[in-house]
């Protein structure tokens, strides 16, 4: 599929660029410039990032931005419950690729907790990112080829429940992919300022295509897709 072929409504803006070089580059620099808007305006920011890969470029280029990241509250959209020091787990990316260098001056909330299964840790996750007083100012969202988005997977039980809760996270045991998870839910998420799909590979235009036209509970990302959003995509 070729991005000239993707119709998206007008609320949705797609930034394509020709490397994802280029795309990080980009928007490392609007991540700055909106974080430091933020502090200007209410002396703090908050930022929800997504695991996975296709970010860590992006991290590592955030890492050796030299803002006031002591007034900067990071936390994760989802994390695979399992302790932090294993390679999979999204703490463990965020501490080892972006929380360095000026970064490593951040507040980080982090959701995985010892000594509970995900559904024990539900009130004390809430509890955690209820310290979080607000919108978040930017939420960076990624898009797997079922069209899951956070650890919002299609074939979860818990899928539906949490596409209504009015709680901030869930507990999520996917069937098709690995480990318990706890994530943030749509309505967590889309109590946000700026909310950023960031995808890469021509596998995903045709991904994001069908989700157009799928309902949330067989492609959640849909449930995004009805909602102002911008898409950075590199191929």
């Amino acid at each position: 599929m070729k991005i000239s072929d993707l119709r998206l409504p007008d609320h949705i803006q797609l930034q394509t660029f020709a490397s994802r070089d280029a795309l990080n580059a980009e928007l490392a620099e609007s991540i700055e410039q909106q974080l430091n808007q933020a502090i200007a305006h209410k002396g703090q920011a908050t930022l929800a990032l997504s695991g996975g890969s296709t970010p860590v470029p992006l991290f590592n280029r955030l890492s050796h931005t030299p803002l006031t990241w002591e007034q900067v509250t990071i936390t994760l959209v989802d994390d695979r419950w399992i302790n932090p020091s294993e390679p999979d787990s999204n703490e463990h990316l965020l501490r080892t690729q972006l929380l360095q260098d000026h970064a490593r001056q951040a507040r980080f909330i982090p959701l995985w907790q010892a000594g509970m299964t995900a559904e024990e840790a539900v009130q004390s996750c809430q509890a955690r990112l209820q310290t979080i007083n607000g919108p978040f100012d930017i939420v960076i969202l990624g898009m797997g080829n079922d069209g899951h988005t956070a650890s919002l997977f299609p074939d979860a039980a818990e899928l539906t429940a949490a596409l209504h809760s009015r709680a901030d996270c869930v507990a999520i045991n996917p069937t098709q992919a690995p480990y318990p998870r706890m994530s943030l839910t749509p309505a967590r998420l889309l109590n946000s300022r700026q909310r950023i799909l960031h995808i890469v590979g021509e596998d995903k235009l045709a991904t994001l295509a069908k989700a157009l036209t799928r309902p949330p509970e067989e492609m959640p990302i849909h449930l995004f897709l009805q909602h102002p959003l911008t898409i950075y995509w590199a191929p």
